[in-house]
């Protein structure tokens, strides 16, 4: 497999209108298919760095086999929708045409979420220092732990995800899954403002969660996604606009609450869910949270606490 930078445009969005394409992110193999307007392109800036196949034979099985597809019917002309498809029917109400993007990336982690029982799976972002100790950064939406750690995985630390902690239960440890973060709102001029350099796909108005654009993930945090790491520390973010960085630490039982409490299948699991949770709380070596209102001073206090440069 190649990275699908290297790959022409055309053949790109020939093979999406047509038999597909599959990317590798992280442990998962994903076939897409579209023939939405303009998708391959997006496709093709955010999943720059993914190792990927435009033609079979496949190398890969796939884990996902997901389209975006434009809806028939009047709706082909008037107002044109998109639906996305996993396997068959469309699990979601059609989307904009002009929304493609989005509901690709949405409709993967449904399709992901449903399909990786395999995993423990944290609603958490997560960035791996260069001795390969994980930072586990969980949050309710808004509270600003995708921004931060994607912005952490352009100042020192390497992306494992922005929203998936995958944990392997009988080994404890965290498999990355870097794909591209989606901001929204206020949080898109915040990172462009501290990353000049990350590359950023078309913002897209109006959508369910108001101005939604895409950041391609570092080609660093990519290259190294089949490297596991090791959570070390927890730190919960809260975003708070003109708030000093401020750490307070967190009880041990709080890191079991916050991770156990918001996991995607942690019931599901059940006791494979609970024991994984407890071993890695007692592993932490620390728990804290984290309010800040600028990005830039909340990535140097981190970067000094756990001596990242």
């Amino acid at each position: 497999m190649t990275p699908l930078a290297d790959h022409a445009p055309r053949f790109i969005a020939r093979a999406m209108r047509g038999h597909g394409l599959r990317l590798r992110v992280g442990p998962f193999a994903l076939h897409l298919r579209s023939d939405a307007p303009g998708l391959a392109d997006a496709v093709r800036l955010l999943y720059a760095h993914h190792p990927a196949e435009i033609a079979p034979p496949w190398a890969t099985v796939a884990d996902v086999h997901a389209a975006v597809l434009r809806a028939g019917g009047l709706r082909r002309w008037w107002r044109p929708q998109v639906r996305f498809h996993l396997e068959g029917p469309s699990p979601f109400q059609p989307f904009p045409a002009d929304h493609a993007m989005p509901l690709l990336e949405w409709g993967m982690n449904f399709g992901v979420s449903s399909r990786a029982n395999r995993y423990l799976m944290l609603h958490a972002a997560a960035v791996a220092a260069p001795d390969d100790s994980a930072l586990i950064l969980p949050g309710r939406p808004g509270s600003g732990k995708s921004t931060l750690a994607t912005a952490l995985a352009f100042r020192g630390w390497r992306l494992l995800s922005d929203e998936f902690g995958l944990v392997r239960p009988e080994s404890g440890m965290m498999h990355p899954f870097p794909r591209p973060t989606a901001l929204k709102n206020e949080a898109i001029d915040a990172l462009a403002a501290c990353i000049p350099e990350a590359q950023m796909g078309p913002r897209y108005l109006k959508t369910r969660k108001g101005t939604v654009c895409h950041v391609q993930p570092p080609a660093a945090s990519v290259a190294a996604m089949a490297r596991p790491a090791w959570p070390r520390w927890l730190l919960a973010p809260q975003y708070e606009a003109g708030a000093p960085v401020q750490w307070q630490e967190l009880d041990p039982m709080e890191a079991f609450l916050r991770l156990g409490g918001g996991a995607f299948n942690y019931e599901l699991l059940g006791r494979t869910g609970f024991d994984a949770v407890a071993r890695i709380s007692d592993d932490l070596l620390g728990c804290w949270s984290l309010t800040y209102g600028d990005l830039n001073a909340a990535i140097a206090a981190i970067n000094e606490r756990f001596g990242v440069r």
